[in-house]
């Protein structure tokens, strides 16, 4: 291993570490302190980093893929096709007027039909890393135009082959393919690359839905969340590789595989698997981003570049805004979608560089662009803060948070209830609330279990309910309860102590199996604690009672008696448990029941009889 790549690791996991948090702090999101951080390292500045930011910049495009998987889990087909409507309308009519608009505007600059065309496909995209990490980030991807830019970016990403497949007829030299640009289908046949293309669509479509799932099944069975992990890697990296090697897209790839396991009981542990991988290569991508930016040449050509960037921003986010109120998108929603999308995408780099390689753009309005794009791109964190903070307030008086109420594709609200454990205990309890018409969500880390839950109708999913990443995932943001109801008392106490830290809201009802694991529980600071044996306990010697001679009604007054007062016995004793007055002070309490008892024996004659035993 090369001391370099350790000293190109740290220049840049510091460069992340120092300028991310300093952005936040000044509200500026989490995307413009990565592209500050790649700026500052860059070769324009510090010179940290230098030529090999492009290299890294190839390697770190895969967090895109791995994003656009996940937004695949958290699609499902139904939903999909529902907004067939935006991807081909919307997303289409922006492709294609965006081309069309820029292709007339730069053949009016002098430039030829085909650069101008090329520039006018290249200039439509937009960037889909930044874009939907910036929705994510203010809670905006649910909304109507978080929703309406992911159907543009989805319809940009599968308009990349065919864009792929048009450049090469524009190229003025006649050149050819070189052999590093070559994928394993170059030399076969039109109709062959055809064949070869739906048979690797086909591949994706069949695993998805018939090998993986019994493939995550035994992965499951391991109980090994690193292999897990590595099994998510390995089926991304996979649908990657094969999607690359047919000339698509590999972001396309991974997001139709996603779509599929959208239904998957493993979909919350995916996700969470893939997630930390996703933010740290996304994160590298925008500061390499960043580090492109040629600022040589916009010292040398600042009123160029300047009004290029400008005039693109402005034309895309009038064309999209125009697009917006035709699709009947509300002001303060269009607003969103329109500056989010105004500018260039990170696929632009690579139609720059396909297109420089095919003869069709000239060396120096390639750099040219290069550095319009990479600038467009870091600005646009900075378009969305102006737009949140200046413009909505004024123009639209409308909040944000006006969302999807009349879109189609919303999502259902996330169930109340959450169950983390679905053993004999939670079982009973899920059933119960499931007969009140109560919506519930599951947490189980047992495959075989998940995999009865979903065959009888239940939302539940596979995972380790203590990470605090898979609660978010499963709706715990937006839950009421969560029944703590897991057999194993220490992931317990892990759990209740996640869910302090980081959802704070939430009632937590929670399972002991005993007394002691009830002393935990309380001084761990809750209130609602549930002895699985005592309410049985108290029936069956209400039942003993009854068969002694003592009248029912009798017996169910001793036993609700006995519950109050070793309800306020067990609150008392948690907080001495470990004292040395604790064995006095229960010798104390018996006491005290027992002369309670007696007394309530004595005063029974005249009481109004109880129908039933409760505990509550």
């Amino acid at each position: 291993m090369h001391e370099s790549f350790f000293i190109q690791a740290f220049i840049y996991l510091a460069g992340a570490v120092l300028m991310v948090p300093i952005a936040q702090y000044f509200k500026l999101g989490a995307v413009l302190g990565y592209l500050l951080a790649g700026i500052i390292i860059g070769p324009s500045f510090l010179k940290l980093v230098g030529e090999e930011s492009q290299d890294v910049m190839h390697f770190a495009e895969f967090g895109v893929v791995m994003m656009l998987f996940v937004i695949g889990l958290e699609l499902e087909p139904l939903r999909l096709w529902r907004l067939r409507r935006r991807i081909i309308g919307l997303g289409g009519a922006q492709l294609l007027g965006t081309t069309l608009i820029v292709f007339g505007i730069c053949s009016l600059l002098g430039y030829s039909w085909r650069v101008s065309l090329t520039l006018g496909m290249i200039i439509a995209m937009s960037s889909t890393a930044i874009v939907l990490q910036i929705l994510e980030e203010k809670g905006w991807n649910k909304t109507v135009a978080g929703r309406s830019a992911f159907a543009v970016l989805l319809f940009q990403d599968m308009a990349i082959i065919p864009i792929l497949a048009i450049l090469p007829l524009l190229s003025v030299s006649g050149k050819t393919v070189t052999e590093g640009d070559t994928t394993l289908l170059s030399h076969l046949p039109a109709w062959g690359q055809t064949l070869a293309v739906i048979a690797a669509v086909a591949v994706v479509i069949v695993a998805g839905k018939y090998l993986l799932y019994p493939i995550f099944r035994i992965m499951a069975k391991t109980r090994l969340r690193e292999m897990f992990t590595a099994m998510a890697l390995l089926l991304v990296v996979g649908i990657a590789l094969l999607m690359h090697a047919v000339g698509l897209s590999p972001a396309l790839g991974a997001f139709l595989g996603g779509v599929l396991l959208a239904n998957s009981a493993y979909r919350h542990e995916l996700e969470s698997a893939i997630d930390p991988f996703k933010g740290l290569l996304l994160g590298l991508f925008f500061m390499t981003v960043g580090a492109t930016i040629d600022f040589d040449l916009v010292v040398e050509q600042p009123g160029t570049i300047a009004g290029a960037v400008l005039g693109i921003i402005t034309l895309k986010a009038i064309i999209l805004f125009v697009l917006g109120k035709i699709f009947k998108i509300r002001m303060a929603q269009n607003f969103i979608f329109s500056f989010g999308l105004a500018q260039v995408g990170e696929f632009a780099f690579v139609l720059l560089s396909f297109s420089a390689g095919e003869g069709i753009i000239p060396d120096t309005l390639n750099g040219l662009m290069m550095a319009i794009v990479a600038i467009s791109m870091a600005l646009t964190p900075l378009l969305m803060m102006l737009n949140e903070k200046l413009i909505l307030p004024r123009v639209c008086a409308v909040s944000t948070d006006d969302n999807t109420k009349d879109y189609t594709d919303v999502e259902a609200e996330e169930n109340p209830v959450i169950i983390a454990g679905y053993g004999h205990f939670g079982n009973t309890i899920g059933r119960f609330l499931q007969a009140h018409n109560i919506p519930v969500t599951v947490l189980d880390y047992d495959s075989d279990n998940v995999d009865f839950l979903r065959k009888v109708g239940f939302k539940v999913y596979f995972g380790d309910a203590t990470r605090h990443d898979l609660l978010e995932i499963a709706g715990a943001g937006k839950a009421q309860i969560l029944i703590i109801a897991i057999g194993d008392e220490e992931k317990r106490m892990v759990l209740i102590e996640t869910v302090k830290k980081h959802f704070p809201h939430l009632y937590m009802l929670v399972r002991a199996k005993d007394r002691d694991e009830a002393y935990n529980q309380m001084n761990a600071g809750m209130m609602h604690i549930y002895r699985e044996s005592l309410d049985t306990s108290l029936r069956l010697g209400v039942d003993a009672l009854k068969i002694l001679g003592h009248k029912k009604h009798e017996a169910v007054r001793a036993a609700k008696t006995f519950f109050v007062h070793d309800e306020k016995t067990l609150k008392y004793l948690s907080s001495i448990r470990n004292d040395e007055a604790y064995i006095a002070a229960v010798r104390e309490k018996m006491q005290e029941l027992d002369i309670l008892m007696k007394a309530d024996q004595d005063e029974f004659r005249g009481e109004r009889p109880e129908k039933e035993y409760q505990t509550s």
